[in-house]
């Protein structure tokens, strides 16, 4: 449905408006089934034959002939376009044409279109020219109707022309989310039509666009081009758009009341009467259907709405509630809209909705918070939020399989949401996270243009930019259940900023919670964001722990990290993935550099060299750390396994610490998100999964926090704390904890019995284990562990294991607070690993395939006859033969998702794992099962 952005005027070109007399009789009901099946009559997106892009410097020509049909655009780079039905950016139209193979791996990007370390204008030859994209379209266009153009943006600014025709210049055409409509009528003509957009080189620092900030390479032509596909609307007389429901739900969910609404436009130089239908589905209900005649004035919008007070059967008892999937299920409601005369449809539109409330308040009021901090409830029910920040692919390019794929592997993670910082994300995204039923926050992005520092230089096209793509923001996201939250990032936006983004929001019924700022900042309008940001590199696990530290000369809260308030981004900085992902991106060359030189700039951490502050170019703090608690390593594979280890341990602990705290009544910890979830490519940097699907420790350590009923250590009271993160109490609970030294004696066992938790809630001091007490150099340090079990009625449904040292880290606060790093007094010492007795183990592995899906299983034993522990054993499925031997290459499942994984058995002990996958990932082959520890050898068996 082509969309009007409020603020751009509808461009009426003269000329051609006449009435369109009805060709057939329709009946309403028939208009209505009609719409109902085909969705979105009359509207369409333009270029999903492909695109034609090549940059002006090497097209002598001007609009007027390259936007006319039949243009020569031989030598022209053909771009197919992506699952949004758009062309994406230049580097993509390059990529698309093999102009840089394995343009992913090593350093080929920078290789093959030059370096880019800072945000600014392009600079680079050929991106720092305009580029043309051109597409044909034949629409379904007949005489006597209307044709109405819509550009969602672009990623830069564009000179958009019709068929020889300018109908828009780069200043109305300007920003990533601000999108404009057109009325074309008079330059469309049967068979081919051509668009075309020059499109103007991206500037975030001075255009309301996007960016990929310090998250990793910046892309050489700044991501210039076209995200969103345009879109051609084709009517009658009367036209709808911009459909959609607004919901006035009691705040438990108990009932509803729905508002339809849609705008019709008469393109005619007449008045006009015609019949608006609406019809919203209900999951496992009847539909409700509504209609009204309107009458509007000649070359006039008017909203057509259907409230519950004309309209009774708008007001739902007890409707189908959305949830996030780990609290209920995923309802979705269907809106049908219909503009007809006398019987003949005109247009029409189809999307869905959730019926669900959301609350955000501010909670506990402390020294760290002197406001509260931000804490969200959905259907009454409120929750610790737990997720990630989400970054789309570098070239912008969007493939639905894999949104679902990785939607899959955040519910996997047990997380409940993600962040969307300034990427706006195409329909599908949307639609998909509703499915799966996961919340999404959304907001502008930080260091850029959308985060202006001085008033004065800004001009009232910069606001008409800021309302227009707030307008086209609130379009594309207000319906959408999955997304809960909006706002600014790290500063909190200038008075004039905020009024013509909340008036854009109103306008388009944008209802969601908006927040000033990702840190603890405020506006009169909006009052304190409740929110806070940092660390971004690497602190020690107990960092996240600590809930009395902060700067107060710094009200702003950056890097005071600890678990308490709602954390907007934050992590310990760098993932090393597994072996077989960081073969696939990174050369024989930078693999040795990861391993022998942590000062080298790594081209797949980021831009920024040196170490320290914000420059996270390379691992150095990492590795460091690294050395110090866990000592040396003396290789590529043993420096990756140490890192497994340590990314393991710190994931974990940062989002267990904020559920431990969750019950502090006076400076309780609300939310976090981690920086960051995934990259558009592969990476070193800020990440719980890389973007082939990788999952590494980083991966599994998050995971094991996040399971939905589990029991956590907590480094500062030494105690045991129960969770439940599912949607139901959960009873005839038991929890055991086991503290064994490295020799694998137990010190200590107790166990808690009959318990019982309800969906949500959070429990501490369940068991407070014995353990060794702390040391001091030079006293030797002990290492030891903690093992808790929680069983259901019997049955096991989480094992968690701690290795700990009685010589802990020990930060130094004074030089900490006010980094995006820890500066450590004393370094945990759990070097005493590195001298762990070797342990083997048995593997039992089998397959069943069902629908496409395979899923395989492994039960590993420690089978060592003394008592030495199997530690940190990861299971992988592999491509192997029939004897269960593993085939040469990268022979991993790379889409293998484990329920569990980085398991660590005593003797005797025994843990079954499984994975699911697509069948079509093996290939033809064999699966076989590789099982890796660090103190046992390699192990294949036959699946």
């Amino acid at each position: 449905m082509a969309r009007l952005a409020a603020g751009a005027a509808l461009i009426l070109l003269p000329g051609l408006f006449t009435v369109v007399q009805p060709a057939a009789a329709q009946t309403d009901d028939e208009a209505i089934q009609l719409a109902a099946a085909q969705g979105s009559q009359g509207s369409s997106k333009i270029g999903t034959q492909g695109w034609d892009v090549l940059t002006t410097a090497s097209v002598p020509d001007g609009g007027e002939k390259v936007s006319a049909p039949g243009y020569p655009t031989k030598g022209w780079l053909p771009v197919k376009v992506d699952d949004a039905g758009a062309p994406g950016t230049e580097l993509t139209a390059l990529v698309q044409n093999g102009k840089c193979p394995d343009v992913y791996y090593s350093d080929n990007m920078r290789k093959c279109f030059g370096y880019v370390d800072k945000l600014g204008p392009v600079v680079t030859k050929p991106f720092s020219d305009p580029w043309w994209y051109r597409t044909d379209f034949t629409p379904d266009f007949k005489p006597g109707q209307f044709a109405k153009l819509t550009i969602p943006g672009v990623v830069g600014e564009g000179d958009v022309w019709v068929n020889g025709k300018q109908i828009a210049t780069k200043d109305l055409v300007s920003g990533a989310f601000a999108g404009h409509t057109f009325d074309i009528t008079p330059l469309v003509r049967p068979g081919r039509n051509t668009l075309a957009i020059k499109v103007y080189p991206n500037d975030p620092l001075k255009m309301y666009t996007l960016d990929q900030v310090d998250w990793g390479q910046i892309p050489p032509d700044n991501n210039t081009g076209i995200q969103y596909p345009p879109e051609l609307q084709i009517s009658n007389a009367l036209s709808g758009d911009n459909a959609h429901v607004n919901q006035d739900t009691a705040a438990d969910g108990s009932k509803s009341a729905l508002t339809a609404k849609v705008d019709v436009t008469n393109n005619t130089t007449a008045v006009q009467t015609g019949d608006v239908t609406a019809v919203i589905t209900q999951p496992g209900g009847l539909p409700i259907v509504v209609r009204q005649q309107v009458t509007v004035p000649a070359g006039k919008k008017q909203t057509v709405t259907f409230g519950p007070d004309r309209f009774s059967a708008l007001r739902i008892s007890r409707p189908k509630l959305w949830w996030p999937y780990s609290m209920g299920d995923q309802p979705l409601y269907g809106l049908t809209t219909a503009v007809s005369q006398r019987g003949v449809l005109s247009t029409s539109s189809k999307s869905s909705f959730g019926i669900r409330s959301i609350s955000s308040r501010l909670v506990g009021k402390s020294s760290p918070a002197p406001e509260g901090a931000r804490k969200f409830g959905v259907n009454g029910k409120e929750f610790v939020f737990r997720g990630g920040g989400y970054a789309p692919d570098l070239f912008l390019k969007y493939d639905k399989a894999d949104v679902a794929h990785q939607l899959s592997l955040i519910k996997s993670l047990g997380l409940n949401g993600l962040r969307l910082e300034g990427h706006d994300m195409p329909q599908d995204f949307y639609d998909q996270a509703d499915r799966a039923g996961l919340l999404v926050i959304g907001g502008f992005l930080c260091c850029d243009a959308w985060q202006p520092e001085d008033a004065s230089k800004l001009n009232e096209r910069d606001y008409r930019i800021m309302h227009d793509s707030a307008y086209s923001i609130g379009q594309r996201e207000r319906n959408h259940p999955s997304v809960f939250n909006y706002g600014w990032s790290d500063n909190e936006p200038i008075p004039r900023q905020e009024s013509e983004t909340l008036k854009a929001f109103k306008e388009s019924d944008f209802n969601v919670s908006l927040v000033a700022s990702a840190e603890y900042k405020s506006t009169p309008t909006l009052g304190q964001a409740g929110e806070k940001e940092g660390p971004y590199d690497w602190v020690p696990p107990s960092y996240w722990y600590d809930t009395s530290h902060f700067d107060p000369e710094d009200s702003s809260r950056t890097n005071a990290g600890g678990s308490w308030g709602f954390s907007s981004e934050a992590s310990a900085g760098h993932t090393v993935p597994t072996l077989d992902s960081i073969k696939r991106f990174l050369s024989p060359a930078e693999q040795e550099k990861l391993w022998k030189e942590p000062d080298y700039n790594q081209y797949h951490a980021n831009f920024e060299t040196g170490h320290g502050g914000y420059a996270f170019g390379t691992l150095y703090t990492l590795d460091n750390s690294i050395s110090n608690r866990y000592g040396k390593w003396n290789s590529l594979e043993s420096y990756v396994q140490l890192a497994q280890i340590a990314n393991y341990e710190n994931t974990r602990s940062q989002f267990e610490a904020f559920l431990h705290h969750s019950t502090d009544k006076d400076n309780p910890s609300t939310g976090i998100v981690y920086w960051q979830l995934n990259k558009g490519w592969p990476t070193l940097l800020w990440s719980l999964y890389n973007n082939d699907g990788d999952q590494a420790g980083a991966f599994y350590g998050a995971k094991k926090a996040n399971r939905p009923l589990h029991a956590l250590y907590g480094y500062d009271t030494n105690s045991v704390t129960l969770d439940n993160l599912g949607g139901a109490t959960e009873s005839g609970i038991s929890v055991q904890s086991k503290v064994y030294d490295v020799n694998g004696k137990v010190l200590d066992d107790q166990t808690a019995s009959d318990l019982s938790l309800g969906s949500q809630v959070v429990r501490n001091d369940v068991i407070k284990p014995k353990v060794p007490a702390a040391t001091v150099p030079p006293a030797k340090a002990q290492v030891f562990f903690v093992e808790l079990q929680v069983k259901k009625n019997g049955k096991l449904v989480d094992r968690n294991v701690y290795w700990l040292s009685t010589q802990q880290d020990v930060v130094d606060w004074e030089k900490t607070l006010g980094q995006p790093q820890a500066t450590l007094s004393q370094y945990a010492n759990l070097q005493d690993l590195q001298n762990l007795p070797k342990a083997t183990v048995s593997a039992k592995a089998s397959t069943t395939v069902s629908h496409g899906q395979a899923t395989t299983t492994v039960t590993i034993t420690n089978t060592t006859g003394k008592p030495a522990v199997g530690f940190f054993l990861r299971a992988d499925v592999r491509r192997g033969t029939a004897d269960g031997r593993e085939l040469p290459g990268d022979n991993q499942v790379r889409s293998a998702s484990w329920d569990d994984n980085n398991a660590t058995l005593w003797p005797g002990q025994s843990q079954t794992l499984t994975s699911t996958y697509p069948v079509s990932e093996l290939n033809g082959a064999t699966p076989v099962v590789s099982v890796t520890g660090f103190n046992t050898g390699r192990l294949v068996v036959c699946a």
